[in-house]
């Protein structure tokens, strides 16, 4: 990377880590706004990773215009943060044009991609656009039955990322079932060190959808992980009763604080609770948003839905929920099982 480019990157991420700052202490002085939204521009993947339930092989990307419309009314909502999932959002061919107009109305844009898709050209135009922040979650060293986004087939694409790209990079390993090797883990958190990334650790769920405890291994694998990515306080300690099989009391403002907006446009508490409240995202208004920010969730002490945990902590400290929204369901729907209908 070129002397200017890298006082160019130095500049941009100083700007979102101080917009970062200024996120955090507004959503501590307000509740009525949404902290970050994840918006799904095309439910279709190149991937088919076998616990993966939220992509499908052949849907269309959703129009342009509606999406428009869709981030007008975030920012209509006082939405911080707009964060482009899927599926695999790099294969809508107007992401840019998406993520440029998220920036004009004054909201932080975020990618999370599996990364097979950054030639050199998507990242320059990536940083054209403006984007802030980009996440790769990367299961394993090397391909397997279970998952094809391993640091084997990534590194080159890591590569291009350190050296081209102006926004700010997160690695995302994982701990759990259907992983084989819990060092992997550990191996994706160094590599993403040395290339000047930050770095993250996840717990999954087995296939079936239930959460058990981690073995000596990968709870030796997450907790390395953890601090080579200096996690901290309240989140760190969330994880660790979930990788030791215990319960989290804590209060989800899934549906307020976080929205998950899938592609026919409906508001979602997350991807592993689709349908509730299951209402258009253009007809949401600030009462919806009260209403679900006073509803507790079921499905809240065994959840690994890490967005949503880390935006509940600006809330933590204030008032109780009302009754579950949701009825119990044990361990919930929370896994990572392949639904039928994905097909």
């Amino acid at each position: 990377m070129t002397l200017v480019k890298r006082l160019r990157r130095r500049l941009r991420l100083v700007r979102v880590r101080l917009a970062m700052i200024r996120i955090a202490l507004r959503a501590l002085l307000s509740t009525r706004h949404p902290v970050l939204v994840q918006l799904i521009p095309i439910r279709r993947c190149n991937l088919a990773c076998a616990y993966c339930n939220e992509y499908d092989d052949r849907s269309p990307p959703v129009p342009t215009a509606e999406l428009m419309a869709r981030i007008d009314h975030l920012a209509g909502l006082g939405t911080s943060i707009v964060s482009f999932s899927g599926g695999e959002p790099l294969l809508h061919p107007e992401l840019d044009d998406l993520i440029a107009h998220v920036k004009r109305r004054g909201m932080l844009a975020e990618l999370l991609t599996n990364g097979y898709l950054l030639t050199v050209d998507r990242i320059e135009r990536l940083n054209r656009a403006g984007l802030d922040r980009l996440q790769i979650s990367i299961d394993n060293l090397i391909p397997d039955e279970v998952s094809k986004k391993s640091l084997k087939v990534l590194d080159r694409s890591l590569r291009r990322l350190a050296e081209h790209g102006l926004f700010e990079v997160n690695i995302n390993s994982v701990v759990g079932a259907g992983v084989e090797r819990a060092g992997d883990a550990v191996a994706v958190a160094r590599r993403a060190r040395d290339l000047g990334f930050s770095s993250t650790v996840g717990v999954i769920h087995d296939g079936s959808g239930q959460l058990r405890p981690l073995s000596g291994p990968e709870q030796a694998a997450y907790r390395e992980v953890q601090e080579l990515g200096r996690s901290f306080g309240a989140l760190m300690k969330f994880k660790d009763n979930l990788v030791a099989g215990r319960s989290n009391v804590w209060r989800c403002r899934a549906g307020a604080r976080y929205l998950y907006i899938c592609e026919d446009g409906l508001v979602h508490y997350c991807s592993q609770q689709r349908g509730a409240p299951g209402v258009p995202l253009l007809g949401y208004t600030r009462s919806d948003l009260r209403r679900e920010y006073r509803t507790s969730k079921s499905c809240a002490p065994y959840c690994t839905v890490s967005c949503v945990q880390t935006v509940a902590q600006l809330d933590g400290w204030r008032g109780r929920q009302a009754a579950p929204a949701l009825a119990p369901t044990g361990l919930v729907q929370i896994g990572l099982r392949r639904q039928a209908d994905d097909r």
